[in-house]
Parts: structure tokens; sequence; C-alpha cells
């Protein structure tokens, strides 16, 4: 195992399966690199992501580097971190730590866009926005990944009705300079659900990015059905199976 901050390195590793890997290609820009450490053995890659409040750990692929790599780490990480990894690599955390499952996810990527015209109901999202949409998310979607910093971006978008938001959604990594951006924190208010919000806002989302990125991923439950019927009908297709899970020691 050893501990890599090449750049141009990572980049041709991940880029084997770049839909796959669209988030961790993400965090080579520059806006999420400090945040980062990458390790590798073989053709494996593994990031620890410095996220706030819980660190995250992504190990995903078919490489048989993988599973080893990951039980080299259990020293180096924190005794309390989250974990997105392709199914069967949890074993890899044990004896150290303790496993709380939190799901099985998959990994969608756009393909043939039907994104639809402009919608001008979509307002777009700044900073100076912040503290309505934690206000929203608190409400809509607890226990969201929301980092407020991506606001920064300018690749977060809303409809308001009476004025209060009612849908909102976002990016979790964005990157014009590596080519890809992941959607998320999408949500829409519990009382507003069933009337095609989410699918509106994920379409606006999609349309802003594809001026700047050739690839936009994103994550999602592999139970919502609802929500990967409406990413179909906007062009996602199916990448990859993933799980989440929260190790503590």
């Amino acid at each position: 195992m050893e501990q890599v901050s090449d750049k141009a390195r990572l980049r041709e590793l991940l880029g084997v399966e770049r839909d796959l890997h669209i988030y961790e290609l993400g965090d080579l820009d520059d806006f999420f690199w400090p945040r980062t450490r990458w390790f590798v053995r073989g053709g494996a890659v593994v990031l620890l992501y410095d996220a706030p409040g819980l660190p995250v750990v992504v190990g995903l692929g078919g490489d048989p580097e993988l599973p080893g790599l990951l039980a080299a780490l259990q020293g180096t990480l924190p005794a309390r971190v989250y974990a997105h990894l392709s199914p069967g690599l949890a074993a890899a955390f044990a004896p150290r730590f303790g496993d709380q499952p939190h799901g099985a996810f998959a990994k969608y990527a756009l393909a043939r866009p039907a994104l639809g015209p402009d919608d001008p109901g979509c307002a777009r999202l700044g900073p100076g926005d912040r503290a309505e949409l934690e206000a929203f998310y608190a409400a809509a979607y607890p226990g969201n990944w929301f980092d407020p910093r991506m606001l920064e971006t300018g690749q977060y978008v809303a409809l308001r009705q009476a004025g209060a938001i009612v849908a909102a959604g976002g990016v979790h990594v964005y990157s014009p300079a590596e080519g890809v951006a992941a959607l998320g924190n999408i949500a829409v208010a519990p009382d507003r659900r069933g009337a095609g919000l989410g699918r509106r806002v994920t379409a606006a989302v999609c349309r802003s990015l594809r001026a700047s990125v050739a690839r936009i991923g994103l994550n999602v439950r592999a139970d919502n059905a609802a929500a990967i019927a409406c990413y179909q009908r906007l062009g996602f297709r199916f990448v990859a199976p993933y799980e989440e899970h929260l190790f503590q020691s």
C-alpha cells in the first residue's frame, strides 16, 4: 500500500471506469483536493475524504487488490468512518470495526439526456440562500449530506411556491477541470411529492451542468423505485451497485 498525491496517476487509474468513479475524479479538483487522501495498491484506489462531521472512505470496483488495500488501511482510519463500497468489501474492515449497514445503493450516469427545455420556474441558488435552503432540507431531507460550500458552484436550483422552497437539488461534486459532476441533495417537500417537482429540479441542474462537464452521475438507494424511474426518464443508465456502511471501532 502507498499513499499517492500524484493527480495524473490517480486520474489514469480512476479513468479506467470513469462512470463508476465520477465522485473520486471530481475530488481531484482543487476545490476538494485538500480534504482528500488517496491510497493505491496495484490498480486499486481508495479515497479517504475528510467530510464535515464524518470522514468517508470510498472503495469501488472489482480490482483483486482492493480487499487487501482496505484491510491494510484499518490502522490509518479514524474510529468512526462512513464508507461507500462495492458489494462484498465490508468484511475487509473486520476485526477493528463494528459494522452498521446503511443499505444497498446504485450508481447511475447520464447517457441519453432527455431533459426538455429550460424551466423558468427553477431559480439558481447561491451562498446568500444558505439559511433558506438549510431550513428546507431540515424539513424535507433530514440526514442529508449538504455541504454549504457547494452553493459557491452556482449549481443548486430550487422551485418556490408562495415564496417558499418546495423542491431543490444540486451537486455533491462539481469539477469542470475534470469534466465531471455528481448530483446530490435532490429533495421535495413532503406535501408536494408526486407532482413531478423532483424531475424538474433534476433536469434543471443537469441542463446547467452540461455546459461545463461531460459526465454527470448520481447515487440512489436501490429500493427507491420512484427516484430511479425519474432518473431513467431523464436519460440516466445504471452503472453499478454499491453499499453504504457506518464503521465504528
